[in-house]
């Protein structure tokens, strides 16, 4: 493992939380939109979609750490990176309102998809996540000025 290695690790950890930390924030803030986007098909505006970011190992596969336990060195990985931002296919929300300019004949409107309990908890276990990184950064820069002033 390279001096960098553990730095580079945690800064892409850190990178990905944080763009979950924007994908769960523009889902907290399109809670109520009920004009997401158009759908040309039908002549209409769909709610917001829920969005959730996909994370995957850098590792190419299991070929990597199989590689690695053949040549018997260490199976260190080698961070995270975002796959892609996928749509909630959770059912829309209907609610009973009249007087609403996007309810249908009977009365309902289409809501987002989006549970602000969700969205709080998944809030909250990113937050972990990136102090959690920030934590190990920093553990990391101290070992490494450690290492520096042996050579004093």
């Amino acid at each position: 493992m390279g001096i960098f290695q553990s730095m580079n690790m945690t800064g892409s950890s850190l990178t990905s939380q944080r763009l979950r930390m924007d994908v769960i924030s523009a889902n907290m803030a399109n809670a109520e939109t009920t004009r997401g986007e158009y759908d040309a098909e039908t002549k209409t505006w769909k709610p917001y979609t829920r969005k959730a970011v996909v994370l995957q190992s850098k590792e190419e596969g299991f070929s990597s750490f199989l590689n690695a336990a053949s040549q018997k060195t260490s199976g260190v990985g080698s961070g995270v990176k975002v796959t892609e931002i996928v749509k909630d296919k959770t059912p829309f929300k209907l609610d009973y309102n009249p007087d609403h300019p996007d309810a249908n004949e009977d009365g309902y409107v289409e809501m987002p998809n989006v549970d602000p309990l969700r969205e709080m908890v998944d809030l909250m276990s990113v937050t972990r996540t990136y102090e959690a990184n920030v934590t190990v950064l920093n553990a990391s820069k101290g070992m490494m000025m450690k290492a520096l002033e042996i050579g004093k």
